[in-house]
């Protein structure tokens, strides 16, 4: 398997990966660990798959760090979960820095605490510059609370249509992010969840039993080796490829049958 430290895959063409960080908790349970181990475990990973996704040919990686849904839980986990994102935000954003690494939180902020969204702010900036990596952390995010949102903007300062591409740059949230390529679910969990469900209209799909802290760069290269090998033909269809009037058998005509 190539190496993740050369960049054959890097290309000008924009490649967006996005991921459904899932089974933190289940690696955890399994390993007679608490649930928090699982989330710790899980920002390791992702630390190693945005060091990897340049290498890769990855120019923008959004990956699900929590849902609106996620509030559901007890309300334990979702403080050590704010915590852990605090934290990463505390330790990490110098490493992004160096690595050329832009950080955008996507998702509402509304309800998360001063403090954090103080740090998400001086992390954006002080991050901005960034031109190997666009890395999205989606929290406290719903697909389906963005599209309404873009479209309540879009008609309060616009009446009348709107396009496709106006819908996309407000969902976007940062001007030139592109539609989803290849979306990976882990854990072997088979839905989307409510996770960028417009950009996500025409990605590839790709979902793996394995849990999230144990998803490694070679299998980030992995699933993109799988997601080149597909055709993507975005409704359309793939050119006929040209019939041969020569075989390597003189019994076989050149449609494929015995004279």
């Amino acid at each position: 398997m190539q190496s993740t430290c050369d960049s054959k895959y890097t290309s000008a063409k924009p490649l967006h990966v996005a991921i459904i960080m899932d089974g933190n908790g289940r690696w955890a349970l399994n390993k007679g660990l608490p649930r928090e181990a699982g989330h710790h475990a899980g920002v390791a990973t992702l630390r190693k798959v945005v060091e990897a996704a340049p290498h890769l040919g990855i120019t923008t990686l959004t990956v699900y760090a929590f849902s609106v849904d996620n509030w559901t839980r007890p309300a334990g986990e979702v403080s050590v979960l704010m915590s852990i994102f605090k934290r990463y935000l505390e330790t990490e954003v110098s490493r992004l820095v160096r690595s050329g690494v832009a950080l955008t939180v996507i998702g509402r902020r509304d309800r998360l605490s001063n403090g954090l969204v103080t740090l998400i702010g001086e992390a954006e900036a002080a991050s901005a510059a960034g031109r190997q990596l666009s890395l999205r952390i989606a929290i406290d995010y719903s697909g389906r609370e963005s599209i309404l949102a873009a479209v309540a903007a879009a008609l309060a300062c616009q009446p009348g249509p709107l396009t496709r591409d106006q819908l996309s740059q407000l969902l976007a949230e940062k001007p030139g992010a592109p539609d989803v390529d290849l979306l990976i679910r882990t854990s072997g969990e088979q839905r989307l969840s409510d996770f960028l469900l417009w950009e996500s209209a025409y990605a590839e799909l790709l979902f793996t039993s394995q849990l999230w802290p144990d998803f490694t760069a070679a299998d980030l290269e992995a699933a993109l080796s799988d997601y080149r090998s597909r055709d993507r033909r975005f409704g359309g269809l793939t050119p006929p490829q040209p019939v041969s009037l020569m075989t390597t058998n003189p019994c076989i005509s050149a449609w494929g049958s015995k004279p």
